[in-house]
């Protein structure tokens, strides 16, 4: 690109606009847990060499083929969880208006269906108890948002932090590392507050 076509380029604000979409291409994997894709996406976007004797087509490619793979398996995870009853609202309010009712103090409900059995399978203060042992806190940043995600959405209730952090295990303050990793995965769409707890 020669000098001129480069200013025009430039004060078009092209590869402004170009950037500013690597980036929310990056910031939709990271929301989906999918960052193990990134390397690929880059050498997509042109902006990482391939490895040899790979080219960009078939990076393309790849990338193209795993995606619709990776949403299918994801469609089908939240299939799962809403056959549990667990649905990820993005608007409560709106979506599901008499479960927010429900939640608002002084409200009563009356729920002659379940048993004493459905009622401890339900519980959280049982379900929310790790079933397993802890697993260590993971020493990389990416790593702790992935595993927060991951417990989060394991569990068929909303965990609150301290049972988010009896899931982990780790020595030092790690655990003032929660509630901010829990910010960023409500603002990715990977959790949400519900109940005093996350899903």
């Amino acid at each position: 690109m020669i000098a001129k076509e480069r200013a025009i380029h430039e004060q078009g604000l092209v590869s402004v606009l170009r950037q500013l979409h690597d980036e929310l291409d990056e910031a939709v994997l990271y929301a989906y847990g999918w960052g193990d894709l990134l390397p690929l996406l880059r050498v997509v976007h042109g902006t990482a060499a391939p490895d040899e004797g790979v080219s960009r087509e078939d990076a393309k490619r790849s990338f193209d083929e795993v995606i619709p793979e990776r949403l299918v398996a994801f469609n089908a995870e939240r299939a799962a969880e809403e056959a549990r009853g667990l649905i990820r609202w993005l608007r409560p309010d709106f979506q599901n208006p008499d479960a927010v009712r429900e939640r608002e103090p002084g409200h009563v409900s009356f729920d002659s269906d379940r048993d004493a059995g459905e009622a401890s399978e339900t519980d959280p203060e049982l379900a929310a108890a790790p079933a397993t042992k802890p697993q260590p806190w993971p020493k990389d940043a990416v790593d702790q948002v992935r595993a927060v995600a991951e417990v989060i959405a394991a569990s068929p209730v909303p965990l609150s932090i301290d049972a988010l952090a009896a899931r982990f295990t780790a020595r030092g303050p790690w655990k003032k590392r929660l509630p901010r990793l829990l910010e960023m995965l409500v603002a990715l769409g990977r959790a949400q507050e519900q109940d005093g707890g996350y899903v």
